[in-house]
């Protein structure tokens, strides 16, 4: 199944980490960057770690990610973290494929360490400059990324966009993430995180905008905007069971050796349209 909901929780809180499996969100992200100052990092780091020991890989189906700093504070974050039930690592800031080789090979050596599947634990990389979004596609070949993530505060700072940036200023940017995602054969990028947490009319309304543009799932900053995000990328009922009758005839049209499919309501199903099928089957819950 793919996340629909990724909610943020910062490192440095025990308590909300203690509750943070029980919001609804299909993963986490704990946070050791913005989150924390830097006066905390090494308690937070500690705080994560004996979390993460607790969870003894059980985390009740929730996806458990932590966003290491970016750097040499970034592989002591991955000694301290990597632990049975890590989905992954997010790299905050990243610029080249270097930074992400370091990563890959300090999380090698901590598999190892704690005795995991070499290449068990994935990597997505958070672009968040103008020289990120420039050697995006060869950052999304670089190791174990399963997918990108755009930090959009960041980002816009770099670019000198206006606080009232709109989703048409945007547009260009979360598209061609989209496109090189797609190109790289890799997941399509989580949307970003609205700081607006109070109107979740807007946020429902520009989570369907994304899901429109090729984004799956939502990085969320308040627990209130999970159910949304759930919600948005939740099929219907009736989208679900058609979807799974286009597989379905689909894959006995092949299995019969026959060229052409018609699907129940008379069109042609063809890979593509079974390829966005199997995606819309992915999402269910």
């Amino acid at each position: 199944m793919i996340a629909r909901s990724y909610l943020y929780v910062p490192g440095n809180a025990p308590d909300k980490l203690a509750k943070v499996l029980d919001r609804g969100a299909d993963a986490v992200i704990v946070d050791l960057e913005d989150a924390v100052p830097w006066g905390a990092k090494d308690s937070a780091r500690a705080t994560v770690a004996e979390w993460l020991t607790s969870l003894r890989g059980d985390s009740s189906g929730v996806e458990v990610w932590v966003r290491i700093n970016p750097g040499p504070l970034g592989i002591e974050d991955v000694e301290a973290v990597v632990a049975p039930g890590l989905t992954g690592v997010m790299v905050a800031k990243t610029e080249t494929c270097a930074e992400l080789e370091m990563v890959d090979g300090a999380l090698t050596r901590a598999e190892s360490a704690a005795g995991l599947e070499p290449g068990s634990i994935g990597v997505v990389p958070l672009l968040e400059s103008a020289t990120a979004l420039l050697d995006a596609r060869a950052i999304a070949a670089s190791p174990r990324v399963v997918r990108l993530q755009v930090g959009e505060a960041d980002l816009g700072a770099d670019l000198g966009l206006g606080e009232d940036a709109d989703e048409a200023d945007w547009a260009p940017i979360r598209s061609q993430v989209v496109v090189v995602s797609a190109a790289a054969g890799i997941n399509a990028p989580v949307a970003p995180v609205s700081t607006d947490f109070r109107d979740l009319d807007r946020f429902a309304a520009t989570t369907r905008a994304l899901a429109r543009r090729g984004y799956v799932g939502r990085a969320c900053i308040h627990p209130a905007q999970v159910a949304v995000a759930n919600e948005v990328f939740t099929p219907t009922a009736a989208t679900l069971d058609r979807a799974r009758t286009l597989v379905a005839v689909f894959d006995e049209a092949v299995a019969q050796g026959r060229g052409v499919v018609i699907g129940p309501d008379g069109r042609m199903v063809d890979e593509a349209v079974v390829r966005r099928a199997r995606a819309v089957i992915a999402l269910a819950r």
